[in-house]
């Protein structure tokens, strides 16, 4: 199927239904759902992003600028994922206990709003993965309509780059608690010390990176295209780990789906 048949199918999807709550991150993925949703149904879809310790505030107000830039509404909810030992024991199904956090706030949100369904920003190389979000959105009957249309992620930041939208190239970014090893409760406290980490290492101007707790070791995970940067400003960035916390650095390469290990 081509690239114009399958942003058909979307929105062959979207025309069906009389309303649609879509989860929105601020990410490529769920901005370019939302935006289709907004075209096809109009003041009948609405945006809901769940606001927890684990989002970084940078990615809070970036997403509330975009949802704005698109024309669309959108509800701050605030989830309490915290609150439950499930969530902060961190056994390896966190994400399942977070995303049910979120889509319970959404079914909320719908029965204020009338709208009854509900939709994420699945695209079909999520479906190669085992996800616990994906057992969540199974369980709460929320939609799936990119992956349902057979889009994946060259057509999301194709669309998005024909949309405007500034995100279009913008790199994966999980949610903080994924920067917390298996196995290591999960608190307010090593959260914001995560995001306090990145913020700094953005501020010099990083793009694609994940800062790994380790104790009072961070792994250091950059992009491709940061890596060689990374290493010319080695001390200026393990100066900024330091400040958050963190005595030792470890070095790594990030490819989305694995990850090289490289001494320096």
């Amino acid at each position: 199927m081509s690239y114009e048949r399958r942003l058909a199918a979307l929105r062959s999807q979207l025309s069906e239904l009389d309303g649609l709550l879509v989860a929105f991150s601020g990410g490529v993925d769920s901005a370019v759902l939302l935006q289709a949703a907004v075209e096809t149904l109009g003041t009948r879809a609405l945006g809901v992003i769940a606001d927890s310790p684990s989002l970084p505030r940078a990615e809070l107000k970036q997403a509330r600028e975009l949802a704005g830039a698109m024309g669309a509404r959108l509800r701050v909810v605030s989830t309490q994922e915290l609150e439950q030992e499930a969530y902060r024991v961190n056994s390896g199904d966190r994400c399942f206990y977070c995303k049910n956090a979120l889509f319970e706030a959404m079914v909320r949100v719908g029965k204020e709003e009338g709208i009854d369904h509900l939709a994420f920003g699945e695209i079909i190389e999520d479906r190669l993965d085992t996800r616990p979000g994906a057992r969540a959105a199974k369980q709460w009957q929320v939609l799936a309509p990119l992956s349902a249309a057979g889009l994946g992620k060259d057509d999301v930041r194709r669309r998005a780059r024909e949309l405007g939208l500034d995100v279009w190239d913008k790199p994966a970014s999980a949610c903080l608690a994924s920067r917390i090893p298996v196995g290591t409760r999960v608190t307010a406290d090593l959260l914001a010390q995560v995001e306090r980490a990145e913020e700094g290492l953005r501020g010099l101007g990083l793009r694609e990176l994940r800062v790994r707790h380790k104790g009072v070791q961070a792994r250091l995970e950059l992009g491709e295209g940061d890596w060689e940067r990374g290493l010319r400003m080695k001390s200026q960035i393990e100066a900024c780990l330091a400040s958050s916390g963190f005595e030792r650095v470890e070095w790594a390469r990030y490819v989305p789906g694995h990850l090289r290990v490289s001494k320096t």
